[in-house]
């Protein structure tokens, strides 16, 4: 049996993989690994048992393993503070705004309705370390005798939590968003009111779509993984941009007033520019994954900006954010982590930032996106008997090194074995498709022949 978290938690077919036998055992072994020697205070100014918030999506299956997940803590002796449906980025601030042991976000994200999945924060609302994942998972089949009596932790409900990160929201934009019209695409998922009410507080006009949770539609056609229902919308409305959310609401795309999208990597570049302008990027550095564009790095040197680079997944840029004071990171998805104001990927933040320097500057979003030209970039996964060593194979590092000499300054090679399947993923970007296309298929051509 392999690892049971993954970059971003536990997640799968909900009531098949996740089940809620497996939330009250994550419970119980979260609160022995998080909970267990912490002192927390009551939001009455009371002393208390540690406390856990617990959060959710709006997918229906939420509403039994959040059940599950509150029966195991609260089983386990600690107090359990529910806030209902919130973004990611809601429960993780939340979880430090209440002083909390631990957060619970029983979310899967972008995936399809079928699927959910739990996320841990620590006291902070800092996601675990690898070695706390793999205490919990240690724990799950321990069966230790429970308190009882007046032990037995408490459970209700912190009906301002999501008032809470709003007001918290409204206080990281500088400026009034008067004049910009947003469409948002909430993914009839947990930003469906957070997301137009963040957006309209601070000043902007708002079209919602997709806004309409009933528990069985989130991701549906929808969000952040199907930009044309926002692209349409931006042009039918007229709008200055548009915003996409995923289901948790912890990443943002955006589309211009053209309809053309604005990925991860040009948000990147745009918010890197403003807090450098601003004397707010800490060392002019911007953290990064290897799948970010080679034409972000070369806006960022062109700007006297450092990127850094980390391997793929938040979770990394959030350590490298940490470990170096630095100031902004995230991915080519629209993960974006502003640790001032938060920490934890948050596109509801991400968005006003975005909004809030396109007032700043009176430039629309097209002209600030512009500083960044994507190069075109190819992509090929190959199927092998064996990822590593296809990857280490003679062969393939000659074919690598021909493309990068031929490339030079103007393209890159990325091979990287998947993190889940027997898979060699070759990227290459160069300044035309016609290159990234050839260089990559020669490569591509290289590990198939040596990993059948």
């Amino acid at each position: 049996m392999g690892r049971l978290f993954g970059t971003d938690g536990v997640r799968g077919l909900a009531n098949a993989d996740v089940t809620a036998d497996l939330a009250l055992r994550l419970g119980r072994a979260g609160a022995a690994v998080l909970g267990a020697s912490d002192a927390s205070t009551a939001p009455d100014g009371s002393a208390s048992r540690p406390v856990a918030v617990v959060g959710r999506d709006p997918r229906a299956s939420g509403e039994m393993l959040e059940a599950a997940i509150v029966a195991g803590l609260s089983s386990a002796g600690m107090d359990v503070l529910t806030v209902g449906v919130v973004p990611t980025p809601a429960l993780a601030y939340l979880t430090d705004a209440y002083d909390a042991a631990l957060g619970v976000m029983i979310s899967a994200s972008h995936n399809a309705m079928p699927d959910n999945g739990i996320k841990f924060f620590a006291a902070g609302g800092v996601k675990l370390a690898d070695e706390q994942e793999d205490r919990l998972e240690a724990l799950l089949d321990a069966a230790p005798s429970g308190p009882t009596g007046a032990d037995i932790g408490r459970v209700r409900s912190a009906p301002d939590g999501l008032s809470r990160y709003e007001d918290h929201l409204a206080k990281t934009v500088p400026t009034t968003l008067d004049g910009i019209t947003v469409v948002v695409d909430c993914a009839h998922g947990a930003a469906s009111s957070a997301a137009p009410d963040a957006y309209r507080a601070a000043g902007a006009t708002v079209v919602a779509i997709n806004a309409e949770p009933t528990g069985l539609n989130i991701n549906d056609g929808c969000g952040s993984t199907h930009l044309d229902v926002l692209q349409r919308a931006v042009l039918e409305h007229g709008a200055d941009l548009g915003l996409a959310h995923d289901g948790d609401a912890d990443r943002c795309l955006a589309v211009d007033a053209n309809g053309d999208v604005v990925d991860g990597d040009a948000i990147m570049a745009i918010l890197a520019l403003a807090m450098m302008d601003a004397g707010t990027l800490p060392q002019n550095t911007l953290v990064a994954t290897v799948m970010s564009n080679l034409g972000l790095h070369l806006a960022m040197r062109e700007a006297g900006i450092t990127v850094r680079t980390t391997a793929v997944g938040d979770r990394y840029v959030l350590e490298e954010l940490r470990a170096g004071d630095y100031g902004l990171g995230g991915e080519q998805s629209g993960h974006i982590v502003i640790p001032a104001f938060g920490s934890t990927g948050d596109g509801v933040l991400t968005g006003l930032q975005v909004m809030s320097r396109m007032a700043t500057t009176g430039r629309s979003l097209r002209e600030l996106a512009s500083v960044m030209r994507t190069l075109p970039q190819t992509l090929i996964n190959v199927r092998v008997e064996d990822k590593q060593a296809a990857t280490a194979a003679a062969e393939v590092t000659a074919a690598v090194d021909a493309a990068e000499h031929e490339l030079g300054d103007e393209g890159r090679v990325l091979l990287r074995p998947s993190g889940t399947e027997q898979l060699v993923r070759v990227m290459v970007e160069a300044a035309d498709t016609d290159t990234a296309e050839r260089l990559a298929g020669r490569i591509a051509e290289r590990v198939a022949a040596v990993g059948r």
